[in-house]
């Protein structure tokens, strides 16, 4: 394959092997009950459901399937999965599919991986029974400065230390979700930039040159929510950020930069746009290749916000795109890593995945393999 480092975003809900996921998928199967029963359903008028996963509603949880996707997704030309991570409720939450699935299967050395602290509040989204009717947070995904600490400690050891974990510049890359919840956390964006510097401390104590903190970006207005008197009350959400010491910025998908809601190759051109300005301000920006966006699966009644038309022909429209913005940005020096994300490996109940499907197969595997692999 080609020379680029293609990361899928992994949602690790598709196994019930932790007890607490039962409160939103009472049977059992993780969010696969989700999708099942949008199967079941028949879909809604004018969408492209039922589908269904060639592979079946399998546990990713289970080591044997994750030796097959691994091996799946390198021979396509993916050779980095991006971890859904959580932490609620002092604990973290929907870890078993990486650490009992990918880390125990054994080729799991051939596929690089690295966290993406999904820091957002739990809502009952995940919950088909009542979601979109009950306005509740069960967990937040702000957690204590002293618990931040155990968070970095743990990481470090678990994961950082292993040979795979994706890294640039020698510096484990590390991304964080949810920006307001990570300064909620600390009360202040100077309390803040203080964490990032402990756990940039704690990383090179572990060995490592440095960390590479990245963040998920998010087309947001000026900080006015933060106290008075904070330094970077007012300020632009990329400003913020730099503030803090994030290194890079990419999308979890195009929605932190587009409305997701149109024509495919629409949506595209306008991506294409956000890519240069991000550019031309500046911003160490790794691009995301983002296959759809159909968040009904996970609701009783149609949600606005559905991109259509988009074939695995006009997703290798899309990555050709993205491959031509990072090639550009590397060869300025701009980016230290031939490094794109991609939502994602497995995003069902977002209708944006790559595992195949008896809709279009193994079709989104294969754009990314035309577009990031040997010409």
């Amino acid at each position: 394959m080609g020379n680029y480092d293609v990361a899928a975003f992994i949602w690790p809900s598709y196994t019930g092997d932790e007890p607490r996921t039962r409160i939103f998928w009472e049977k059992g199967f993780g969010e696969w009950q989700t999708v099942m029963a949008m199967t079941d359903k028949g879909g809604y008028e004018g969408c492209r459901w039922p589908r269904k996963p060639l592979w079946g509603y399998v546990n990713e949880a289970d080591p044997r399937v994750m030796e097959m996707q691994i091996q799946t997704a390198l021979d396509y030309g993916v050779n980095v999965f991006i971890y859904d991570w959580y932490w609620y409720d002092n604990r973290p939450f929907l870890e078993n599919c990486l650490n009992d699935g990918f880390l125990k299967a054994r080729n799991n050395g051939d596929m690089q991986f690295y966290l993406m602290w999904a820091n957002h509040n739990a809502e009952y989204l995940w919950d088909k029974r009542n979601a979109g009717e009950v306005d509740e947070v069960i967990w937040r995904g702000a957690v204590t400065p002293a618990m931040f600490d155990e968070i970095c400690d743990r990481t470090i050891e678990t994961y950082f230390k292993r040979e795979n974990y994706y890294k640039i510049d020698g510096c484990p890359v590390y991304m964080i979700f949810e920006p307001d919840n990570f300064i909620r956390t600390f009360s202040s964006t100077d309390a803040a930039k203080q964490g990032v510097e402990r756990f940039r401390e704690k990383v090179k104590a572990a060995g490592f040159p440095d960390l590479h903190l990245q963040c998920v970006y998010w087309a947001r207005g000026n900080y006015d929510w933060l106290p008075d008197g904070d330094p970077c009350k007012g300020l632009p959400y990329a400003d913020v950020m730099l503030y803090l010491g994030f290194d890079s910025f990419t999308n979890y998908n195009w929605g932190g930069s587009v409305w997701l809601d149109g024509d495919y190759a629409a949506l595209t051109e306008k991506y294409k746009q956000r890519l240069r300005e991000y550019a031309d301000r500046g911003l160490i920006f790794y691009p995301n290749a983002t296959i759809g966006w159909d968040n009904n699966v996970r609701h009783k009644k149609f949600m606005p916000g559905v991109v259509r038309n988009n074939t695995p022909e006009a997703f290798r429209n899309a990555c050709e795109m993205v491959r031509e913005f990072l090639d550009g940005e590397c060869e300025r020096g701009r980016l230290r890593a031939p490094l794109v994300t991609v939502n994602s490996w497995n995003e069902w109940t977002e209708t944006s995945y790559l595992e195949p499907d008896d809709l279009y197969g193994y079709g989104y595997l294969e754009a990314i393999a035309s577009a990031f692999g040997d010409k």
